[in-house]
């Protein structure tokens, strides 16, 4: 049993899908185990926790900057929530502080000052990937940080790279979410006993597989339709192997830098769909998730796909999902010729694909519900409130 009073401070909603459902189950577990003294986030779309519980910055002023674009306006909006969570901290009697890398660097300050065990959670990987760069300012950085007047003013917005070094130095835990991940800040010297692992969880009663896997060899990619994800590889690979009686779905945004790609590669058998509402049907109607991406935390689709049964291509980078072998292929990012072999290997041996299918099924049921996620989180706070 567990014995504290948590602060837990998030830029995200509470409700909702993507980090936003993150939010919600971490509070949840918070609220279920007797911690959760109160919550700042940037709106509350749940009333399972009650609201004097929550603070929202709905109507914070910092919404007044929409006009700045994304990057600026999401940096301003995280400055004003750790401004805000770093006042409460110190106001209130808090003896655990849960926050998100780069938007807690002033609370984690604070947390040190009055004593109070602190946790962050990481998004991706290290702010330095898996590179080891000087703790100084480069080049560019030197030179953003020189700049005046209105475009000194949008650059103080951003989050720096220092400041989420300085988050991983003051935090006493740091969740990371996959193996990979921790591997980009063991390299850059962080102990291990600093890192905890927390997978994400999935909800096993919302995806669930077809009854039957369809007649039409269908691929199916789901996430923002970028370079960074493997699709323009993916496009080209699918064009070079002219599968017969086959299609490949791209489910998600898309982005321009990736319309290029679609422009020489697209075809009568790729099928662009855009957002969908109930994604799970887009992948109840797949033979196997293709997800090439060159770096993730841990892509919530590999959870999605796994819980609906379907076998699925990606990498060590995309997360600890998919076991090579196990229940899916494992390629090495940016390796076309990797992804071709893995594509035609699922589109000829169907039997394969179906018991990869259903072990991957079984994985998410046994590791990844939002079930053992609130357990973890629970775990990680014991780890957490142990080191004072």
């Amino acid at each position: 049993m567990l014995n504290a009073n948590l602060l837990y401070a998030t830029s995200a909603r509470l409700g909702g899908s993507g980090l936003d459902a993150v939010a919600l189950e971490s509070l949840r577990a918070a609220h279920r185990a007797g911690l959760l003294g109160k919550a700042l986030a940037f709106d509350n779309r749940q009333s399972e926790i009650p609201a004097e519980r929550i603070r929202s910055l709905r109507w914070n002023p910092v919404r007044l900057l929409s006009f700045l674009g994304s990057e600026f306006y999401y940096g301003a909006k995280k400055h004003a929530l750790d401004q805000a969570a770093a006042r409460e901290l110190a106001s209130g009697s808090y003896d655990l502080f849960h926050g998100w890398s780069g938007e807690s660097v002033r609370s984690l300050r604070v947390a040190r000052e009055r004593g109070v065990p602190s946790l962050i959670e990481i998004p991706t990987w290290h702010r330095n990937k898996d590179h080891v760069k000087p703790a100084r300012l480069t080049k560019s950085e030197r030179e953003r940080a020189a700049l005046t007047g209105w475009a000194g003013w949008k650059s103080r917005r951003l989050i720096t790279r220092q400041q989420m070094i300085e988050e991983y130095d003051l935090a006493d835990l740091i969740l990371v979410l996959s193996q990979k991940a921790e591997e980009t800040f063991l390299v850059n010297g962080i102990a291990p006993e600093k890192l905890f692992r927390h997978q994400r969880g999935v909800d096993i009663e919302r995806f669930t597989p077809a009854e039957k896997p369809p007649e039409k060899f269908r691929a199916v990619f789901v996430g923002a339709v970028i370079k960074r994800k493997g699709v323009h590889h993916l496009l080209e690979v699918w064009r070079r192997l002219n599968l017969q009686d086959a299609e490949l779905v791209l489910v998600g945004a898309v982005h321009e830098g990736i319309r290029p790609a679609l422009a020489q590669f697209g075809g009568p058998d790729v099928r662009v769909a855009g957002f969908v509402p109930k994604v799970e049907d887009c992948y109840r109607a797949a033979t196997v998730h293709v997800f090439p991406s060159e770096c993730e935390g841990s892509a919530k689709c590999t959870y999605e796909a796994a819980a609906c049964g379907l076998p699925q291509i990606t990498t060590r980078e995309a997360g600890d999902v998919v076991q090579d072998g196990v229940n899916g292929l494992i390629i090495p990012p940016n390796d076309p010729d990797a992804l071709a072999a893995a594509i035609q290997r699922l589109y000829r041996d169907r039997d394969l694909a179906a018991r990869l299918g259903a072990a991957g099924r079984q994985r998410v049921v046994e590791n990844f519900t939002w079930e053992h996620f609130r357990s973890r989180l629970l775990e990680a706070y014991r780890v957490a409130l142990a080191k004072r």
